[in-house]
């Protein structure tokens, strides 16, 4: 049926009309402009950008290589700031994706943990963070998975075949990581091929946003109906098909442990769990530093110093999933 455009101007003389017809063009408008500013402050909330350099930052090694990854953004190229660190020859290679909050500045302490373990370490920044770019925009959950994908690329290009690589992410980082190895395990299934990792490693992260949502808020609201950044890790980590070592501080009090325990649960074998007893947010690797370096080498065959004695923590591990305990390094700390 098509308008008829004497009636339409006829009803268009009638103030009410006219009112109305306004009012539900403003009220349209507020409600896109509304939404959409409402998902760039859960973005903010989500990710809690830290501008510029980290207190505790004292410089980069001589070794370390800085680098800018290209990535192709809306018809524009971006880029992603990373650090390349090599170890010795024929040494695995990693992966570092960091949390919210601190650039790669503010990462060096657990960098150095992991290059010292014998990893040559790529980490970046994701866009919007430290160095890379953002044109004034906050990241999302899309781009920094399509960040992680192509440091990974990059990875494979700095430490080809056979070098042994894995993922590593800490805290929202764990979150990606675990996207990341989802889908390289899917990609992998589907042309026949073992998965391009060698394993995952995920520290003191969380089920799904929403799951920490209703941690620091009220258990009874229905936030997962609000948030457009999900990352369901819970789901993806059982389209994994790689070896998974979960690490989680017993004591940390951002993420509480519980949430490592059930990513476990949900994780395909083989697979590991380490608790570390007296271990926080951000230092059970040095905390655990023992175990690290034993799971490391016990899970996935690598070849690694052994570690001195220290404190006590919690493993579980494949296949038979039995409680141990192990000692593991206490070294110092100067927390973020």
């Amino acid at each position: 049926m098509r308008a008829n455009p004497a009636l339409l101007a006829a009803l268009w003389q009638r103030p009410a009309i006219r009112r109305v017809t306004i009012s539900a063009g403003v009220v349209t408008a507020l409600a896109v402009v509304g939404c959409a500013a409402i998902q760039t402050r859960e973005r903010e909330l989500t990710f809690r950008v830290v501008p510029g350099t980290a207190s505790w930052y004292q410089g980069l090694p001589d070794s370390v290589q800085e680098m800018d990854l290209p990535v192709a953004s809306e018809g524009a190229i971006q880029h992603i700031h990373a650090w390349w660190w090599p170890a010795g020859q024929n040494a695995p290679a990693l992966l570092y994706l960091h949390g919210a909050r601190w650039n790669l500045t503010g990462q060096m302490f657990r960098i150095e943990q992991l290059h010292e373990f014998g990893f040559s370490v790529l980490a970046i920044d994701y866009r919007g963070f430290g160095k890379s770019d953002s044109e004034g925009d906050v990241p999302s959950e899309t781009s920094v998975y399509e960040d992680a994908a192509i440091a990974w690329r990059r990875l494979t290009q700095l430490a080809p075949d056979p070098t042994p690589r894995f993922i590593y992410g800490h805290s929202l980082g764990g979150a990606i990581a675990i996207d990341l190895a989802a889908h390289l395990s899917e990609e992998a299934e589907k042309a026949s091929k073992k998965p391009p990792a060698k394993g995952l490693v995920v520290e003191s992260s969380f089920t799904t946003l929403a799951d920490m949502a209703r941690e620091v808020t009220w258990s009874w609201v229905p936030v997962q109906l609000l948030l457009t950044q999900t990352f369901d890790s819970v789901d993806k980590i059982g389209h994994v098909r790689m070896p998974v070592l979960i690490a989680h501080g017993a004591d940390d009090r951002f993420v509480p442990s519980r949430f490592s325990e059930r990513l476990y649960e949900a994780a395909p074998e083989p697979k590991k769990l380490l608790l570390v007893k007296g271990g926080t947010h951000n230092n059970s690797m040095r905390i655990g530093n023992g175990e690290y370096k034993a799971a490391l080498h016990e899970f996935f065959g690598l070849n690694l110093d052994s570690a001195p004695e220290a404190r006590e923590v919690q493993s579980l591990g494949s296949p038979s999933g039995a409680a141990a305990s192990v000692r593991a390094a206490a070294m110092p700390y100067k927390a973020p």
